[in-house]
């Protein structure tokens, strides 16, 4: 390579790493100010874990009533997409609301970890909260169809709903951030002891986690995105180059003091990347590996979240949280085909997940829930579901007291007082508010500081209350 063309390209590859810098900084910011955990920070180690469902799970079809009666009305009201009674999987309650319920025939793992049988025997690691959704306030159909108070905007909207689960603001806010982001904003500089961020996502930037101060740390399956291409040996890569140019660029000395600072600020970044991919690489989990299917992309990302779980002390990470989204659950066609195959590889990845931390010890300080859009209509459009409002969602772990059917399962006869009228779109009985509340009191969150995480709180739940707003954690799991 003659000067000329090296001078052309090193232009060129600094040019390329600079424009990267604002990505980095966007995505990657690991709050760089040096912490120290304040006296009295907890000793106890807890991670969050999000499956973000995109597009919109039919999860009248995950969680189904199984009684002669209300499986008659399911059956009437779903017509062609109704599933039998033979065909689901007998959910064993040990309380709950004392109903008869199965759940989905692709779902053996998630109806073990329900019943507390095979793998999870003896230990009911999962449970079911019925038609939850995004609320300002509690809603009935009345007031609904009188549009006589605040409704969350732009309903059965894709983005505008997923933006909502990950806010908790259904009424929209003029500068976005999540509600993981802003209980990061309230606790990492108190409760973790290192720069790494405390909101880990393994699906890109997530508005879940994006604080008002503070933002995730994104990575992948490999470890984090670093600058390093450390899996690359070839020294005349052009990545190798790139990364080059790059550090050349950031280790200058500029007399400028805000080239300076920015400098300092990205090389800081990226050191602190190579800290957790190293931590992250040399961390053994033969142990577990073998549970998480190779061909599971889904499983492949529980697999790093269980190695990230693991290695929370290793980062000084007393409170963590992990996101993963999976995606093309807007089934509007092919339902009952499309649906079957998607549940059994979310049911293979989060059985595989729960399996690990078991064996790893590790369950008492890890729940995970899962999120969608919205629910479906109850009625079938021939071949599929449409956009519709309240559903079921999962929520496991070893804090949560499992084998149990939680908040309100609606009446699903069309034009029921849960319908707004519209093919079955259920008002929620169960605000996403009360849930996150749920998780935050385990978390760590006091009341004090409730509200700024969940500016609807009140509107559900009395944050300075000694009981839980739905009641799903084990005794002596919270404070």
């Amino acid at each position: 390579m003659n000067a000329t063309t090296r001078r052309h390209f090193f232009g060129r590859s600094a040019c390329a790493a600079m424009s990267t810098v604002p990505v980095l900084n966007t995505l990657l910011n690991l709050q760089l100010a040096s912490r120290v955990a304040a006296d009295g920070a907890p000793t106890d180690y807890k991670t969050l874990v999000c499956v973000f469902l995109n597009g919109g799970m039919d999860s009248f079809n995950f969680l189904v009533p199984r009684d002669p009666t209300r499986h008659g009305i399911y059956t009437t009201t779903r017509g062609n997409l109704a599933l039998t009674t033979g065909q689901l999987l007998d959910l064993d309650q040990d309380g709950g609301d004392g109903q008869l319920y199965g759940i989905h025939p692709s779902c053996t793992g998630l109806r073990d970890m329900f019943n507390g049988i095979g793998n999870f025997a003896g230990k009911r690691r999962a449970a079911l909260l019925a038609n939850v959704g995004t609320l300002i306030q509690p809603v009935t159909k009345a007031q609904y169809l009188a549009e006589s108070v605040p409704l969350p905007r732009a309903l059965y909207s894709h983005s505008d709903q997923i933006d909502q689960w990950q806010t908790s603001v259904p009424q929209g806010m003029t500068q976005l951030s999540g509600w993981a982001g802003r209980t990061a904003d309230l606790l990492h500089s108190t409760v973790n002891a290192n720069s790494i961020a405390m909101n880990i996502s393994l699906s890109g930037n997530s508005l879940w986690q994006v604080g008002n101060a503070t933002t995730q740390f994104v990575v992948t399956d490999r470890g984090a995105l670093t600058f390093t291409g450390s899996e690359i040996t070839d020294p005349l890569h052009p990545m190798k180059l790139k990364n080059t140019a790059h550090r050349s660029i950031i280790q200058q000395n500029y007399a400028n003091l805000m080239q300076q600072s920015y400098g300092q600020l990205t090389k800081s970044s990226i050191e602190l990347q190579e800290f957790f991919l190293q931590q992250y690489n040399s961390y053994d989990d033969s142990a577990v590996a073998s549970l998480f299917p190779t061909n599971n992309y889904i499983a492949q990302q529980f697999r790093a979240a269980v190695k990230m779980i693991a290695l929370r002390q290793a980062l000084g990470l007393h409170r963590q949280t992990i996101f993963i989204t999976f995606g093309g659950w807007d089934h509007h066609g092919e339902l009952l085909n499309t649906q079957a195959g998607m549940l059994s590889t979310l049911n293979t990845a989060l059985t595989a997940f729960q399996r690990a931390l078991e064996q790893l010890t590790l369950q008492d300080g890890v729940i995970t829930f899962s999120a969608s859009d919205f629910g479906r209509t109850l009625r079938s459009n021939g071949r599929g579901t449409d956009h519709a409002w309240g559903g079921n969602a999962l929520v496991m772990g070893g804090p949560v007291q499992g084998g149990r059917v939680y908040g309100s399962f609606p009446d699903l006869t069309l034009e029921s007082a849960d319908d707004t009228g519209y093919g079955g779109r259920m008002i929620p009985t169960t605000s996403v508010d009360a849930l996150f509340a749920e998780m935050l009191r385990w978390f760590g969150v006091p009341a004090s500081g409730m509200s700024s995480v969940l500016p609807n709180i009140g509107n559900f739940y009395n944050v300075n209350s000694s009981s839980l707003p739905i009641g799903m954690l084990r005794a002596g799991t919270w404070v």
